[in-house]
């Protein structure tokens, strides 16, 4: 194997936490959207679920902008294999995304309940793509794909379609679900809270089962036997997803902290699976890529981990503000005079929607 260096295990590292933020936020995001016709049954009460992301959505984004470009820069072979390998999947992720992004802009634009209704299940499909498709990508990573000699994916769409990794892709798929039916009961009152809870309930049990299966055979299937590391992430992931089965319809924080800790060790699981690799070849060992063989220069390691100190600190913080900006509950009620997220604060302030103090006059006024 090929030796690497502790600025490619540093950038192994940061990237790895760039994907946990995503998938921790952004998990959510993928639930609240795929939920919003099941827990929300007129047009006050979707704009309501709306709003409990509709500030924060964006934001969470920013974690795969900053991932896929910090993989590019610190890893360019690993980027290159990678993209075009699963090009027409991660085609269809970007799709969703496109889809879902647009349908929060466009959803209240027209006062029509069949425009509201399309976008609607424009959401929901772009929630249920990205949701489903990035455990199928993870679990082809982890896993080990068709790859020659010169580290380029030598097979087709179907072969990332395998067993393993649909059970990965349904695993993400009701665990994004869980996550997100838990975080509309804490964010939200009256009958949508219930309705959230009642299928947190639901679903809560389905996806323990369904994850422990998929952190099972990720532990068994490790090549030269089990790793010590992901086997202990993977036990802790499992009672996480043990533990929000029976907080969902008793203690929904918890539960919530439940689903954050069994995200966020799944697929650390997954990634203490993978180093020292960054793609397993299926078709050689010795055609696996290893960090040394995808990184870029020291010097370019050097330049961005500077970069790194220098702004994620002011990013996490302008992130932490927004949350607490908007970390009001919502209800359908909020919503007759309510139309932005600004106007949420005014109300949760005792203030009149809209009604804020002027702007002072600029120069020339």
């Amino acid at each position: 194997m090929d030796a690497y260096t502790a600025l490619q295990v540093v950038w192994f590292v940061l990237i790895s936490i760039l994907w946990l933020g995503y998938f921790l936020l952004e998990g959510f995001d993928f639930g609240v959207g795929m939920l919003i016709r099941a827990v929300a049954h007129d047009k006050e009460e979707r704009r309501a679920v709306l709003h409990t992301i509709g500030p924060i959505w964006d934001g969470n984004e920013v974690w795969l902008l900053v991932a896929g470009g910090a993989t590019f820069a610190a890893f360019p072979q690993w980027y290159a294999t990678l993209f075009s390998g699963f090009y027409l999947a991660l085609f269809l992720i970007l799709v969703g995304l496109i889809v879902r992004n647009v349908s929060f802009e466009f959803w209240g634009k027209i006062d029509s309940d069949s425009w509201r209704s399309r976008w609607e299940w424009a959401l929901i499909f772009g929630s249920f793509m990205p949701a489903l498709l990035w455990g199928v990508g993870w679990a082809n990573i982890v896993h080990g794909v068709p790859i020659d000699a010169h580290h380029e994916y030598t097979g087709t769409l179907f072969d990332l379609l395998n067993p393993y990794a649909l059970l990965g892709g349904l695993a993400t798929l009701t665990l994004f679900l869980t996550h997100g039916a838990i975080f509309l009961n804490l964010r939200t009152t009256g009958e949508i809270g219930k309705r959230a809870k009642r299928i947190a309930a639901t679903v809560a049990p389905v996806t323990a089962v369904v994850g422990i299966a998929f952190l099972t055979w990720t532990v068994a299937s490790h090549r030269g036997g089990v790793d010590a590391g992901s086997a202990i992430l993977a036990a802790v992931s499992a009672l996480a997803l043990i533990a929000a089965a029976i907080l969902a319809d008793r203690n929904p924080a918890r539960a919530f902290a439940a689903t954050g800790a069994a995200i966020l060790t799944f697929f650390l699981a997954l990634f203490v699976d993978l180093f020292p690799h960054t793609m397993v070849s299926s078709t050689s060992s010795a055609f696996d890529m290893t960090l040394n063989v995808s990184a870029s220069s020291s010097y370019t390691l050097t330049v961005m981990t500077v970069v790194a100190v220098l702004l994620v600190p002011v990013v996490l913080v302008y992130q932490a503000w927004t949350y607490w900006v908007f970390r009001h509950r919502v209800s359908a009620e909020d919503f007759g005079e309510v139309r932005t997220p600004l106007d949420l604060i005014d109300k949760a302030r005792g203030e009149h929607p809209g009604e804020r103090p002027p702007e002072p006059a600029g120069p020339g006024s």
